[in-house]
């Protein structure tokens, strides 16, 4: 992908170079060659550069999906700058290039990690401003890790290696954030306004549901609520014109249902006429028929098909939906949503369960043919479970004997090694391809992978560090690893900008430049056993 033509280092050349001129012996210590560099460097100078450029690379990989399944799309939720910059480092190391790898900005671990009231549910109680923060943090990491391998080659070609062509076709780790907005934290107006944060922070595609804001819920715990469709519409609305305002044409809105796992509504819309969208959304709520004698001093009445009924409202004025209406509603949700300016629908499941999604999604294609999931592979599932749950259920059908499994307890470890674990496990390997091909999921995401992985990490080197293994167990299983693998941060130094800076102040200052780089700079301890690996691999080679 030719993200950076020669033509911009050539162009900012050129300019600085004329700057040079008309300044006249002022900018004499300005070298045209250097400042042209650092432009190169530095691709994207706002959020709404990113957002265009993200905006275009997703539409492209929405088109590429539509013709071919197997062209679906990941990411993984960080709730960290450096998380971010980390893992899009390790997928360009490992696959050699971002495509169709993305970033995903989750709410929970916003609430849970980065608000300044500390640790937070995921019930939209966290500050607006945290949002559009961390987007904002997540790309300044991704462009200085830009930086930082865009200032290694130009070293390189000034030290004659032939690196021209990978400076000219240089592919950054700027990629599309998907962010959530959780319910749009008050009236569409309050959406529209934290959109706007949101997309000048770089966000392209906006992720938006339609619970009650005051009352939002976390999508795998109880008590939700939804809104109307008119309500979830006018968000819907304020999310487009807040992207048309900024210039981002083609931003992406992510349509969120959590219909599925709500059973619960604020409002009840005003009906104009039989058959429209209230009148659908008032026929899933709970009635019972009764006569208006029986009718209770400020009850809230209807009538339906001809009947006076009364809505079922609990202690609190919320109102039930009818039981087993949830996948109806499900399925009118994301039409409506779709057929009001969505790009992508987001369904809340209870389980990972690929033919449950299908049997939705393929209702929704009956009217809206190129429907998308953007897809939760949440860890509030219990994989494990849920899989050997499955694989047991084709075991069974297929005529296998399940007696040596106790169906109560499949998670033992017992079972580690068995026919069943290996069907689930299977299974659970090609679940975002088989969702991808039969449940039109175009994008795959884990929302909370990192704070699961930061809790696992220190759980296990806690119990080393401060036991018997001692400095052992940070060494053998970090260190040696991240020298091993190839981890960039393992000379942290310079993954937080020390050499970049050196090079930059050699810049500025020239000679006279203070550097942090050299002889008794602890770092050089890897550049030596990098550079013996690179002999070890051409004794191999």
């Amino acid at each position: 992908m030719k993200n950076l033509p020669q033509t911009n280092y050539r162009s900012a050349l050129q300019t600085v170079k004329n700057l040079k001129k008309k300044y006249g012996e002022t900018w004499n210590a300005i070298h045209p060659e250097s400042a042209a560099r650092m432009v190169v460097q530095n691709r994207f100078k706002t959020g709404l550069d990113i957002a265009k450029h993200t905006a275009a690379l997703m539409r492209k990989d929405m088109a590429e999906y539509d013709t071919d399944s197997s062209k679906y799309t990941q990411s993984m939720g960080c709730w960290h700058g450096f998380v971010a910059q980390q893992k899009m480092i390790a997928v360009k190391k490992h696959y050699k290039t971002t495509n169709k790898k993305y970033l995903y900005l989750s709410g929970w671990m916003v609430a849970a990690l980065r608000s300044e009231f500390g640790p937070l549910p995921d019930q939209s109680m966290h500050e607006k401003t945290a949002v559009p923060s961390l987007i904002k943090e997540i790309y300044d990491f991704l462009r200085q890790a830009d930086a930082i391998e865009l200032n290694d080659l130009f070293k390189r070609l000034e030290n004659g290696e032939d690196v021209q062509d990978q400076i000219d076709n240089y592919e950054t780790h700027i990629v599309p954030i998907i962010a959530d907005i959780d319910a749009g934290f008050g009236n569409e107006e309050a959406t529209y306004l934290l959109t706007k944060k949101m997309i000048e922070a770089g966000a392209c595609a906006i992720q938006i549901e339609n619970q009650v804001s005051d009352a939002k819920q976390c999508g795998h715990q109880d008590g939700k609520v939804t809104v109307p469709h008119e309500d979830f519409i006018a968000k819907l609305n304020a999310i487009r014109y807040a992207f048309l305002e900024l210039g981002i044409d083609d931003g992406i809105i992510v349509a969120r249902t959590d219909s599925e796992g709500a059973g619960l509504t604020q409002k009840l819309p005003v009906s104009q006429e039989p058959g429209d969208l209230a009148s659908k959304y008032l026929a899933f709520v709970e009635a019972e028929e009764i006569m208006i004698n029986d009718a209770k001093e400020d009850d809230v009445l209807l009538k339906r098909d001809g009947k006076l009924v009364r809505p079922v409202r609990l202690a609190n004025g919320l109102y039930k939906f009818k039981k087993g209406s949830n996948i109806d509603r499900v399925v009118l949700d994301c039409i409506t949503s779709l057929q009001n300016g969505a790009d992508l629908l987001w369904i809340e499941t209870p389980t990972p369960n690929v033919k449950q999604i299908a049997h939705m999604v393929n209702r929704i294609k009956e009217v809206v043919p190129n429907a998308k999931l953007v897809y939760n592979n949440s860890p509030s599932f219990n994989w494990t479970l849920n899989f050997r749950n499955q694989a047991y259920e084709e075991m069974l059908s297929e005529g296998e004997n399940m007696t040596a499994y106790d169906r109560n307890n499949l998670m033992d470890v017992q079972y580690d090694d068995s026919e069943l674990c290996y069907r689930a496990d299977a299974n659970i390997r090609k679940f975002q391809i088989d969702g991808a091909r039969d449940a039109g999921i175009f994008h795959h995401l884990i929302t909370l992978p990192t704070y699961h992985t930061t809790a696992l990490h220190m759980n296990d080197l806690t119990e080393g560090y401060f036991g018997e293994e001692g400095m052992l167990a940070y060494v053998r299983d970090v260190q040696r690893q991240e020298i091993r693998k190839g981890v960039s941060c393992v000379k942290h130094q310079r993954m937080a900008g020390s050499d970049l800076g050196d090079d930059h102040k050699t810049l500025f200052a020239g000679d006279k430049a203070l550097k942090a780089g050299g002889k008794k700079n602890t770092s050089n301890q890897f550049e030596v056993k990098s550079k013996a690996n690179k002999v070890q691999k051409k004794l191999s080679a």
